[in-house]
């Protein structure tokens, strides 16, 4: 491995606002169950795997199901969620998020997307930021969700970066106690006061420019 620094991106807050078309997903499930569930609810679901959600949600409204019940509403929800995704574009792209990665890519920057999410691919295809990607790791390869820094020590290895040559962008505090788990740059984007734990915040990426970004690269590649 070499000290080129690696770059990783969480997908949903930080690339693009599907945290919506969850909620729809959700929501829609807790009306059929009679659970009440609105979009504070849903901030404990960023960054969490769906078996987890699906678990908070039955807590929630105090229900038990079997292995088959379960499952099956795992399967309602995403066949949900993925109607609702199947209409998104560049529109849905976050501010300033193609800059960021342009300006990485012209400096030869590996990246790699590390999300709990099992259709990234399908939404970086249909948003037109699949090849900015050299690999992605998603929740179809991952057995452990964030806090857990599985999904970014695969994302690390599968570049050839380690772990402290690391930045990762996450707008979830599970995602930010993961990334310094990993012994990786927190950046938070989004809420300063949730994401305290990042080593940098920013609102979004409009606020992110070329010399922190080269600030960053020189920081990162010489960690040890």
């Amino acid at each position: 491995m070499n000290k080129t620094p690696g770059f990783i991106f969480d997908l949903d807050g930080v690339i693009v606002d599907t945290a919506k078309y969850h909620y729809l997903a959700w929501k829609k499930l807790a009306d059929e169950l009679g659970i009440e569930f609105t979009k504070e609810d849903n901030e404990r679901f960023k960054g969490v795997s769906r078996k987890r959600c699906l678990e908070i949600l039955l807590e929630m409204g105090g229900i038990e199901a079997s292995k088959e019940q379960f499952n099956a509403w795992l399967l309602e929800k995403n066949e949900d969620y993925l109607a609702y995704i199947e209409t998104m574009d560049e529109t849905e792209i976050l501010p300033d998020v193609p800059k960021v990665l342009q300006y990485l890519r012209t400096n030869n920057i590996p990246m790699a997307l590390g999300s709990a999410s099992k259709n990234a691919r399908p939404i970086l295809e249909k948003v037109n930021l699949l090849s900015y990607f050299d690999t992605i790791v998603d929740g179809n390869e991952v057995s452990k969700a964030k806090p857990n820094p599985e999904v970014f020590l695969k994302a690390s290895e599968k570049l050839g970066t380690k772990p402290e040559h690391c930045v990762v962008f996450e707008d979830a505090l599970a995602g930010i106690e993961a990334a310094n788990s990993a012994g990786m740059t927190s950046i938070g984007i989004g809420d300063a006061e949730i994401l305290s734990n990042a080593k940098f915040n920013f609102i979004d990426f409009t606020e992110i420019d070329d010399d922190f970004l080269n600030t960053l690269l020189d920081g990162v590649g010489s960690n040890d």
